[in-house]
């Protein structure tokens, strides 16, 4: 069973940086592209960056120039490093990965599975 594990949450001060990584793991499949969204309280689940396999970065335009996704496809680890965090930084970070996982040789149609969140909390 395929499984997204994040880590790197916490509570930081406006200005400071936080790195988040997530690991995928569980049986074979193949991860189309990983990313990481973010739900503030009162609010929905958002898209804060995603990187594709093979291609370039998507950012929310909120975080462009301070927020940097990363992936090691051999380790299967997608990372997000912020910097100059701000008090609306301050949300609920879920790991995403659209997967298709391979049975019996082939290569189920992908879907997307989810990380449990991690909080990041921005604070002075």
């Amino acid at each position: 069973q395929v499984q997204l594990v994040e880590s790197g949450g916490g509570l930081v001060q406006p200005g400071e940086s936080l790195a988040l990584s997530c690991v995928a793991s569980g049986g074979t499949f193949s991860i189309y592209s990983m990313g990481w969204y973010r739900q503030a309280p009162g609010k929905q689940r958002v898209l804060v960056a995603s990187l594709p396999t093979r291609g370039s970065a998507n950012y929310a335009d909120s975080v462009k120039g301070r927020f940097t996704i990363s992936r090691d496809n051999a380790k299967k680890t997608v990372t997000l490093q912020m910097n100059t965090l701000e008090l609306e930084d301050t949300a609920v970070y879920y790991c995403h990965a659209d997967i298709g996982v391979v049975r019996g040789g082939f290569t189920e149609p992908s879907r997307d599975y989810w990380g449990q969140g991690t909080q990041v909390t921005v604070s002075s």
